[in-house]
């Protein structure tokens, strides 16, 4: 048999394929019901890490009332508060859409993301003070960086929003896009730099202790789970950027909505979240560093 006519054959399948792939995607982002399933799902999705969240929260609180707030604290509040907000916008999406002025939309879309950010950024702090501290190194610089980052961030992208609100051109909406996609770049890097060192330092830690193991492999899945969702976030940023059919602020794009929510931000929130569920003992707390 002729080789090339099989080719020939199964070129029409090949292609048949493709369309009928392609046609689906487009139904099911045209479709009004398949939309909002989708972003109900969402916000479902949201509520519950957002409830799960809280729920370690108060646990912690019941467990260690004589503490203020903790930077375990801290982390699991904001998880329910970033959680809690996506849920809201992606029940009233449609609503969102069509708020104006179009920086509104931009803003509810684009601050919880920035919170995002704060939140697990929280843990890179943390694991640096511990790095440092068992370095005999000061830490003195940490917190105070870590708020002096964070508060640069807020502020050009607050001031890029009012600039886009003045003069909504795309060139601006795309330089947003990638300042964010450079923050999640950032973001993915932190974890890498001071996720691994401490990894590689509990490694090298001479006494075997099943606490020990735990919170080697604790760190290990953690910096792994935070680095790739950053990266992910990171890629897909540029995308959404340059490529209007990976835009991700419109209705008629779910499926892309879907995916990449439940990659970058439900997905690792939800692991995390169950990796250091276990509560912090009553009492000789050294490891315990309260936010002030």
């Amino acid at each position: 048999m002729d080789t090339s006519s099989v080719g020939l054959e199964n070129s029409p399948v090949k292609a048949f394929l493709l369309i009928d792939a392609t046609t689906w995607w487009q139904e099911i982002n045209d479709s009004l019901l398949w939309q909002d399933h989708i972003f109900l799902t969402l916000a479902a999705l949201y509520g519950i890490v957002a409830i799960v969240a809280l729920v370690q929260l108060v646990r912690i609180q019941l467990r260690v009332p004589e503490y203020g707030w903790t930077t375990q604290k801290v982390f699991h509040f904001l998880n329910f508060l970033v959680n809690g907000v996506r849920a809201v916008v992606f029940v009233f999406r449609r609503d969102v859409q069509s708020l104006e002025p179009p920086i509104l939309q931009h803003i509810l879309l684009g601050m919880p993301s920035l919170a995002f950010f704060t939140t697990y950024a929280l843990l890179v702090l943390f694991w640096a003070e511990i790095y440092y501290q068992a370095r005999a190194v000061s830490t003195d610089g940490l917190r105070p960086t870590f708020l002096t980052v964070n508060a640069v961030v807020y502020i050009i992208q607050i001031v890029l929003w009012l600039i886009l609100w003045w003069n909504p051109v795309h060139v601006l909406a795309t330089l947003s896009k990638m300042f964010f996609a450079s923050v999640s770049l950032f973001a993915a890097l932190g974890f890498l730099i001071y996720g691994g060192r401490l990894f590689l330092m509990l490694q090298r830690f001479p006494v075997e202790s099943k606490g020990r193991r735990k919170k080697l492999q604790e760190v290990g899945y953690v910096t792994t789970i935070c680095f790739s969702c950053f990266l992910v976030r990171c890629i897909m940023m540029c995308f959404n950027a340059f490529d209007q059919a990976a835009d991700l602020d419109v209705l008629d794009h779910p499926v892309l909505n879907f995916i990449y929510y439940l990659l970058v931000e439900i997905l690792p929130s939800s692991l995390v979240l169950f990796i250091l569920r276990k509560l912090p003992p009553k009492r000789g707390i050294t490891q315990y560093h309260p936010i002030r």
